[in-house]
């Protein structure tokens, strides 16, 4: 396993941890509001963890594989929504973003002019509520490397 890899993935796992060690001290009901900081942090570890599953997934099975919005509709204004952790695709992925979350994660799996796959890993949230959704993208390349995370709208 690349070190790089390893890293990201203890880092994106320490992460879940200490968010569902703070769930009942924001309330336990699942249903919380965070700050947009940590809405951002959130965003950034876990869309490093899902492009990593992702790639985990191609190495042992050969393949990628696209995974539709969830949850749907985006979240809004930091309120942590449910995620069960028997979502099939996510799951036979091996992603699990913890019991709540307060984005929506979305894989994207398309084919560039050259043949190759461009796989785009995204995590979406609305945080003002206007409408338009912060992304957070981060890319695989051929080699299975990932892009630094790239963020469109932040804060919005």
């Amino acid at each position: 396993m690349r070190v790089g890899v390893a890293v990201t993935v203890f880092l994106a796992v320490a992460m879940s941890c200490l968010y569902i060690a703070y769930l009942p001290i924001m309330g336990a009901s699942g249903r919380s509001r965070a700050s947009p900081e940590r809405v951002a942090n959130e965003a950034r570890v876990q869309v490093l963890a899902l492009c990593d599953a992702v790639q985990g997934f191609r190495d042992e099975h050969g393949d990628y594989v696209s995974i539709a919005p969830y949850p749907a509709p985006v979240p809004q204004r930091g309120e942590a929504v449910p995620f069960p952790n028997d979502h099939e695709d996510f799951r036979r992925i091996g992603f699990d973003p913890g019991p709540a979350v307060h984005l929506q994660y979305e894989v994207r799996v398309e084919e560039s002019p050259v043949g190759e796959p461009e796989v785009s890993c995204l995590a979406r949230v609305d945080e003002d509520g206007d409408g338009l959704n912060a992304v957070y993208r981060v890319r695989l390349d051929a080699n299975g490397m990932t892009s630094p995370v790239e963020v469109e709208r932040e804060g919005e």
